[in-house]
Parts: structure tokens; sequence; C-alpha cells
């Protein structure tokens, strides 16, 4: 690891840490509430590392859902994971053995870090890049288990915490809105889900509805992507 991008890296992940902190420790609470101690805890995060979806494995593996359920509902919790690939082709160009784990790394907050920051002059833009994927995961692991170790000693009623991961995302999509000045993509998302909601989820089940949704979405993306890519003028 690349000591000079590693201490660029750090202080850009820092909200990141704070979050991962919090709704890791959360997701070590549900999983060591349902029987599940911090070493279970410690391999999901280091292995799936999908926030919504090892929240949604804790409700799976507390119902002993079926593998094809548990294959189904993470492609919906996950497929968002695509639309992000697309925009990060570019940036991961040229990373060689690198490249896989920014893929298998590249989750909501390290893809809201990815897409906005800039290495320092005089730091290697893909060290960088791969610095702040290492550290982003390192703190989701430690959340979930400091969360699974606590949750073994202390009483901690579980309810409602799932609703951390929520919260993130609001706080992300926030972010991300003030950050641009071209919010098209926002639009799309919101637009395209409540269309399909109206019309699809009264003959359909949410499920079938969110992939189509999703599926509009990313088609309507990779169309517009030549304009979503273009660099918005600098305000004067």
């Amino acid at each position: 690891m690349d000591r000079k991008a590693l201490a660029a890296a750090f202080p850009v992940t820092v909200p990141v840490l704070m979050g991962y902190l919090a709704i890791g420790m959360a997701f070590g609470f549900m999983l060591q509430a349902i029987g599940y101690n911090f070493i279970w805890a410690f391999f999901m995060s280091l292995t799936i590392y999908a926030g919504s979806g090892q929240y949604l494995g804790v409700s799976l593996l507390a119902t002993a859902a079926s593998l094809g359920t548990v294959a189904l509902m993470t492609l919906l919790i996950n497929f968002r994971h695509l639309v992000y690939g697309l925009s990060m082709l570019e940036k991961f160009r040229g990373m060689g053995w690198r490249k896989f784990y920014m893929i298998f790394s590249l989750t909501d907050e390290t893809y809201a870090l990815l897409s906005s920051a800039q290495a320092p002059v005089g730091v290697d833009p893909k060290n960088f890049y791969f610095a702040i994927a290492m550290l982003d995961q390192s703190y989701w692991i430690l959340g979930s288990v400091i969360g699974a170790v606590a949750g073994a000693v202390l009483p901690i009623d579980t309810k409602g915490i799932d609703f951390a991961m929520t919260a993130l995302f609001v706080v992300i999509a926030v972010d991300q809105w003030k950050a641009y000045q071209k919010h098209l993509p926002a639009f799309i998302g919101g637009i395209v889900t409540i269309v399909c909601l109206l019309i699809l989820g009264q003959f359909f089940g949410q499920q079938q509805m969110l992939i189509v949704s999703l599926g509009v979405i990313v088609l309507l993306l990779l169309v517009l992507r030549d304009k979503l890519e273009e660099k918005e003028e600098t305000p004067c």
C-alpha cells in the first residue's frame, strides 16, 4: 500500500468512517440478536460487504429463507451497483488486479467519494482510489465487529435499528444533490420509480416492479451517458 496515497485518502474518508462505525455497529447488533457472533459479522463484512444487502441478510437468516429467495432479493437490493459501475469504467481503467477489488468494494459511500474526490498533487490517482476503497471497507468491518461484541455483552433492543441504513442513504443523496449542478440522474430515478409503482404496482408484486424500474433507469442512463458525462460549467 502506498503510504502517501493512504495518508491523502484518510481525511477524505473520515465522514464514511463516522457513518460506517454507526451503521456497521447496528448491523453487528442485529446479527448478534439472531444468534450469530462477531466471527460471523467479521466474515460477512469481509466477503459480502454490502450494507443494505447485509441488513437484508439478517432478516433472511432469521427466517431461514431459501437460496432462491436470497439470490433474488440480493440482486434487487444491489442492482443499482450496475449503474455505479458504468460511470467508473474510465477511473478503474489501468488499475490491473486492483480493478477486481474496486468493483467488489463499490458501495454507495465509496462511489460517492470516488465520483467527487480528486487525488492531491504528487499522489498517484489509482493508488488514491484504491486507498479510499480499502479504508472504507476496514471501517465497515470494524463497526460490525464492535456491534456484534457489544450486542453479546449489553442488553440492546434492536427494534427499528435497521433504519440507520435508510438514514445514511438520505444523507448521501442530499450531499450528492448539493455537490452537483445537474440533477438529471436523480430525477430519472425518482420519476421512473414512481411511474412504475403507479402503473405496475397494481398488477405485479413489488419485486417485479422494482426489477422493471431499475432496468428502465439503467437503459435511460446508458442512452443519456454522453450528456451526463459532460463537464459542468463553473458558475460565475
